[in-house]
C-alpha cells in the first residue's frame, strides 16, 4: 500500500494510519491510573480506525477489575491476559501479535505519557518513519532526580555505541509500523529493555526512527524500575545489543585502550629500565591487543555475512 511522502512529494510504500491503528497498553498492576488512561484513549480522535488492546500482564491488584470495566464501557477496548507475570516486553510482544492493524502505538497505563501526541507520532509514520518516539524533552517533563544522571550517561553510551544522537532510549510513548517488531522479534528481551533494544536494533540497521518532544507526567501509583539493578541491566543490553548489530564499535575502543597501555607498556620497558628488555605485561597487552582485533574483526565477518 503506498502513501504520499509529505517532504517529497513523491509515492513511498508501507501501512498508512487512515488504515487504522492499534493501540498497546501492557498493564502489571497500575489500578490507580489504569482506568483514565483507557477513558482517554477512548475518547481520543485520532482521524482513523482505532483498537484499543491491553494486555494484563498477571496483575494481582484491582487492574483486572478495573480493565472488565473499562472493557464493557468501551467498543474499542479490548482485553488480553496473561496468567502470570512475564515481563514489559513480553507484554508488548503479545499485543503486537495480537493487533489487528499494521500501526501500533504503545504507551503505558501509569497516565505519564501524553495520548493526545499520538496523533503527531502518526504523521511522522505517514510520512515514512518506521519508529517514531515521543522523547521526553518538553517543557513539563517528570523524570525523578535519583534517576536523572544513570539515564544521561546510558543515553550518552547507547549514542555513540549506535553512532547517532539519540534524544531517550527508553521511551514508552511509540509508533511502530508493524513489520519493524516482528523482524526483531527473536531478540527482543521479555522486560523493560524491550524498548532499548528495539531502538538500537533500529538505528544500526538504519531504519528510519523520528522523535517529537513530549511532556512527561507524575505517574499514578509506583514506579516498576529498580535503578541499580536495572541500570546495569540496560549498560550490558546496549553493550550486547551492539555487539550484535555493530561489533566494531565496541571492539575498537577497547583495542584503542589497550593499543594505549601497550604504548606505555613499551616506553617504560625501553626507556626507563636500566637494561631494556620487554616485560611480562608488555607482552601480554601485546597479545590481548591481537586478540581483540581479532575477535573484532572476525565478529564484524560474521555479522556483515548474516545479512547477505
Amino acid at each position: 500500500m503506498s502513501s504520499i511522502n509529505q517532504k517529497t512529494g513523491l509515492p513511498q510504500s508501507g501501512p498508512h494510519s487512515r488504515d487504522g491503528v492499534t493501540i498497546v497498553i501492557p498493564v502489571y498492576n497500575e489500578e490507580d491510573g489504569v482506568s483514565g488512561v483507557m477513558e482517554r484513549l477512548a475518547a481520543l480522535d485520532i482521524g482513523a480506525p482505532k483498537e484499543i488492546l491491553a494486555v494484563n500482564d498477571g496483575s494481582t491488584d484491582g487492574t483486572a477489575a478495573k480493565l472488565a470495566e473499562a472493557e464493557a464501557r468501551f467498543d474499542e477496548l479490548r482485553v488480553v491476559t496473561h496468567g502470570h507475570n512475564q515481563g514489559y516486553g513480553a507484554a508488548l510482544k503479545t499485543g503486537f501479535a495480537a493487533a489487528a492493524n499494521q500501526i501500533v502505538v504503545i504507551t503505558d497505563a501509569d497516565g505519564t505519557y501524553p495520548e493526545d501526541r499520538i496523533r503527531d507520532l502518526l504523521d511522522c509514520i505517514d510520512d515514512g518513519a518506521e519508529m517514531v518516539v515521543g522523547a521526553r524533552r518538553g517543557e513539563d517533563v517528570h523524570i525523578p532526580l535519583i534517576r536523572r544522571p544513570a539515564k544521561a550517561a546510558l543515553r550518552q553510551l547507547a549514542s555513540f555505541l549506535a553512532g547517532t544522537p539519540i534524544p531517550d532510549l527508553n521511551s514508552g510513548l511509540r509508533a511502530f509500523q508493524r513489520d519493524l517488531v516482528l523482524t526483531y522479534k527473536a531478540i527482543l528481551p521479555q522486560g523493560f529493555s524491550f524498548t532499548t533494544t528495539i531502538t538500537l536494533a533500529s538505528l544500526t540497521n538504519h531504519h528510519r526512527v523520528d522523535y517529537i518532544d513530549i511532556n512527561y507526567a507524575h505517574r499514578a501509583g509506583n514506579s516498576k524500575i529498580k535503578p541499580i539493578r536495572d541500570t546495569l541491566g540496560f549498560t550490558a543490553l546496549i553493550i550486547r545489543t551492539v555487539l550484535y548489530f555493530n561489533p566494531l564499535k565496541v571492539f575498537y575502543p577497547v583495542a584503542l585502550l589497550i593499543f594505549l597501555l601497550l604504548g606505555g607498556a613499551l616506553y617504560h620497558d625501553l626507556f626507563m629500565e636500566l637494561e631494556p628488555n620487554l616485560g611480562d605485561k608488555t607482552v601480554l597487552l601485546f597479545v590481548a591487543l591481537v586478540q581483540v582485533l581479532s575477535v573484532g574483526l572476525l565478529a564484524d565477518l560474521i555479522e556483515k555475512k548474516s545479512r547477505l
